[in-house]
């Protein structure tokens, strides 16, 4: 199985309703989700010198995840104030903390050396990272979400083997744009439709995934275990089609508890 690497944000989501706090942050969260796939991931990213990092870091490595590169800086781990409303969550106040300076090292880059996959986020500030990382012949993936109007979608495709982001629906308008950003030097891009499924565009056609039949929690961590998911499959050497099969029956897992892990 190919290596997986992941570098950017990190968040300790805050339940005041369960009065509980979770690790997470989509590069956290698609390293330690890859784990359920046998993966042995790496995660750089940058958490504060406070309690909220030395529990993140310990959240990590009791996950498996090498946590050499998850640098303790002085300052505030990034945090975010989460209410639950149903089975769905609503975000209020955030701090981004350190992350806001996040930058990759020179040590950082011959670290990722090793790794075969690398996968960042819109939060992660890395995507500085992308163009010399992709020269390097790693395969890269990026999670936009669902911030369709970011200039990232204007510059980072030629540097991007899979783009992954979210939508409600899938209409014409969203097929226009994935053929789009495939024709911008993307190797493929998947969108997550929540309750719809997920759609894929490969530059040859479109696959569709439909969801897994579950009881929902909490939908936190969803996207990223579906990215994780996809990525671990496509790391076994699996099929697009396969890979967001896999990346859904990951996501269906997740939905059915509280927290990102």
């Amino acid at each position: 199985m190919k290596k997986l690497a992941t570098i950017g944000d990190n968040c300790v989501d805050i339940y005041p309703q369960l009065n509980k706090a979770f690790s997470g942050g989509n590069a956290v969260n698609v390293a330690v989700y890859s784990t359920r796939y046998g993966m042995q991931p790496g995660c750089i990213t940058w958490v504060g010198e406070d309690d909220y990092g030395n529990t993140l870091r310990r959240d990590l490595a009791s996950k498996g995840i090498d946590i050499s590169h998850v640098h303790a800086k002085p300052g505030l781990t990034a945090q975010t104030q989460v209410t639950l409303n149903g089975n769905d969550r609503v975000f209020g106040d955030y701090t981004e903390g350190v992350m806001a300076d996040f930058a990759l090292s020179e040590e950082d880059y011959r670290w990722l050396g090793d790794y075969d996959i690398i996968h960042s986020a819109i939060w992660g500030h890395a995507e500085d990272a992308f163009p010399r990382l992709y020269a390097n012949g790693k395969t890269m993936a990026f999670d936009f979400s669902d911030k369709w109007d970011s200039p990232l979608w204007q510059t980072l495709p030629p540097y991007l083997d899979f783009a992954f982001a979210s939508a409600q629906v899938e209409d014409d308008a969203l097929c226009l744009r994935m053929k789009t950003i495939v024709e911008q030097g993307a190797g493929a891009v998947i969108v997550t439709l929540g309750e719809n499924g997920s759609i894929a565009w490969d530059g040859r056609q479109f696959w569709r995934q439909t969801p897994e039949q579950v009881t929902v929690v909490d939908t936190m961590g969803a996207g990223d275990s579906f990215i994780a998911g996809f990525l671990c499959a496509l790391a076994s050497g699996q099929s697009l089609p396969e890979a967001m099969k896999q990346g859904t029956a990951n996501a269906a897992q997740t939905i059915q508890y509280h927290g990102a892990w």
